[in-house]
């Protein structure tokens, strides 16, 4: 049963990214940083769609490490992006 759940995690996630990136592709919008704030987005997505009513099992407890570590890498693309667009005087 918990692989089972644990498969269709992985198959929604799967399937979110290749959505995200035919859709930019065909949009000609593909960059790297657009690719991983769709994922990102899919993955909380997917998290909270995902999440069992009762009991917690041991491999949905690690994705907030996960969680953890793709929300401080949209923080730094986020950052980065603004850096770019803000003229250098304001520095």
């Amino acid at each position: 049963m918990a692989i089972a759940r644990r498969r269709k995690f992985v198959h929604a996630q799967t399937a979110w990214m290749l959505a995200a990136a035919l859709t930019l592709a065909l949009l000609d919008v593909l960059t790297l940083e657009l690719f991983f704030v769709l994922s990102l987005l899919g993955f909380l997505i997917v998290v909270e769609f995902t999440a069992p009513f009762s009991v917690t099992p041991k491999w949905r407890m690690r994705l907030k490490w996960l969680i953890l570590a793709g929300l401080v890498s949209f923080g730094y693309v986020a950052i980065r992006r603004v850096l770019s667009i803000l003229p250098i005087e304001v520095f």
